[in-house]
């Protein structure tokens, strides 16, 4: 017998729609390329109707394929949902990644139009004839470049759509958006994600035990729209009625910090080297960050003395998740209950947390038996859920799945009783030294907690005894020798995990997703850039 409830699909238009019927006049400000927009979620609605009955007219059906190469602004918002709102796919192509790999995805995925901007309008350039299916390009915004015949310009393109255009109700299965991963080992691999993996990904980690968020907040769009679909922030603000600030291209410590104090932001998402940046700002300069009360860290573990000094100097929390292009958003999130003194606060948030509902972890053995969640035993980390990827889009070459459905992280990790997770190390960056694991993020973490140390990276070298030993490269706030940074690391960590060598640098690298670029590491070793 069936349940009484009414049953219709969970479609992104929804989203849009109740943002603009509950908080219609809530403000979407958008700087773009020498232009500030400030629009709120009844108008971007109206826009993104126009948007869909336009790209009808040019010949976008459901199942078809429409490409964006832009930074985030006010338009690409309305992009998610024209596109998605008629069954159609938005590629969300990443300007960050490797010309190469940029002409890869759009070549592969395949479509006629392309959804540029003034600030990718170079980098069209430089890519244009390498595009072997795109025909039309929608320039959103103006530009300094000259205009093709070939190029159609976006306001235009929303004038002459029916702003009463009825969002049609298809299968919620239905595809919505594609994001390629970052290609760190070969090629970008493409994740296609549904409206109901979507929705119910930003339902459960936009809620308490996630992000929190409610109509008194305001978000800064920091991350990337075509990263992880700008990790949910298009689809938390208008299903949560909260502001959305959304900062462009520019991410200067200095703009940013004046955008979160005069608008009022509360929320904030982005990678670590962002937050030490303003961290550093707001010292030097005797400032603070007006309503702001939490950030959500990804990408890279965030550096110990950055949650503490966050938490006791400006009562901010750090709030670290886990996830991957391949997980849609965040998997789990390091939520801190009232009631705990700094110090358990401090721990809590350095965890990448517990699983949001609708999704679950394990971790197996090297023949694929489930180990125990004692917090002491360490194995490959496998996840399943409503919003997790189930393969690679058009890439059944790839294995991604055990037989029993969980999706292969390429995390080796362990986890709690209380099934918080503890990332031990990326598969591939694990040092093993005479048969036995040591932790490349837990010696990072462990030497952050100095503190002259901004930032730490560590990866294996080569060794004729053990295999492989521990090199661990710093960047320091001020000089201080590699004995003191041993004498750190041998209270914290066990002594035979101690690096064989420490190196000072004056910068680590960083990949376009903002996670630490270990491969370009290993590159400065092997091409004499690190003398070790």
């Amino acid at each position: 017998m069936l349940g009484l409830n009414q049953d219709y699909p969970l479609l992104l238009p929804s989203v849009l729609e109740h943002g603009a019927r509950n908080f219609g006049d809530t403000e979407i400000v958008s700087h773009g390329h020498a232009e500030v927009i400030r629009t709120n979620y009844a108008q971007t609605e109206v826009r993104a109707r126009r948007l869909a009955s336009s790209l009808l007219r040019m010949g976008v059906n459901e199942g078809g394929i429409v490409g964006s190469l832009a930074w985030n602004s006010h338009r690409h918002l309305e992009l998610f949902y024209g596109v998605a709102g008629i069954g159609a796919v938005l590629h969300t192509a990443n300007p960050r990644l490797p010309i190469e790999h940029i002409v890869y995805s759009i070549n592969f995925t395949g479509y006629r139009i392309l959804f540029v901007d003034a600030d990718t309008a170079p980098l069209l350039a430089e890519l244009r004839e390498r595009l072997t299916t795109v025909e039309v390009i929608v320039m959103m915004g103006s530009t300094d470049q000259p205009m093709a015949s070939d190029v159609i310009d976006y306001e235009t393109l929303i004038a002459d759509g029916d702003s009463a255009f009825s969002w049609p109700t298809f299968d919620e299965r239905t595809a919505c958006l594609l994001c390629f991963t970052s290609g760190t080992t070969g090629l970008p691999k493409g994740a296609l994600y549904s409206h109901r993996g979507t929705v119910l990904s930003a339902m459960s980690t936009g809620a308490g035990n996630g992000w929190g968020l409610s109509a008194s907040d305001a978000i800064i769009a920091i991350p990337g729209f075509f990263h992880c679909n700008g990790w949910a922030v298009p689809f938390f603000g208008p299903m949560f009625g909260a502001k959305i600030v959304i900062p462009g291209r520019r991410m200067e410590t200095q703009w940013l910090h004046r955008l979160i104090v005069d608008e009022g932001i509360t929320a904030a998402p982005g990678v670590p080297t962002i937050w030490l940046s303003m961290l550093e700002y707001c010292r030097e300069n005797g400032l603070n960050l007006g309503r702001l009360n939490r950030i959500y860290s990804g990408g890279t573990t965030p550096p110990f003395l950055m949650i503490q000094q966050y938490l006791r100097e400006y009562g901010v929390r750090t709030i670290h998740g886990w996830g991957m292009t391949e997980t849609t958003s965040g998997s789990t999130m390091s939520f801190v209950p009232d009631g705990l003194d700094d110090d358990q606060a401090v721990n809590r948030m350095r965890t990448p947390g517990k699983p949001l509902y609708g999704n679950e972890i394990r971790i197996v053995g090297e023949t694929g038996e489930t180990l125990p969640r004692d917090g002491v035993a360490a194995g490959h980390l496998q996840v399943r859920g409503h919003w997790i990827s189930g393969g690679y889009f058009r890439r059944e070459d790839v294995e991604s799945q055990t037989k029993d459905g969980w999706m292969l992280t390429g995390d080796i990790a362990s986890i709690d009783p209380d099934n918080t997770l503890h990332i031990v190390d990326r598969a591939k960056d694990v040092i093993k030294s005479g048969g036995e694991w040591i932790s490349s993020t837990a010696l990072e973490d462990a030497a952050t907690k100095h503190p002259m140390v901004q930032e730490a990276a560590v990866v294996a070298m080569n060794h004729p005894v053990w295999q492989e030993r521990p090199l661990m490269l710093l960047v320091t706030r001020e000089s201080v020798s590699k004995d003191a940074i041993r004498a750190h690391l041998a209270e914290r960590v066990p002594k035979w995990w101690l690096p064989d060598e420490i190196v000072f640098v004056d910068r680590l690298p960083y990949g376009s997703t903002g996670k630490l670029a270990k491969g370009t590491i290993r590159e400065w070793i092997e091409t004499g850039v690190i003398v070790v």
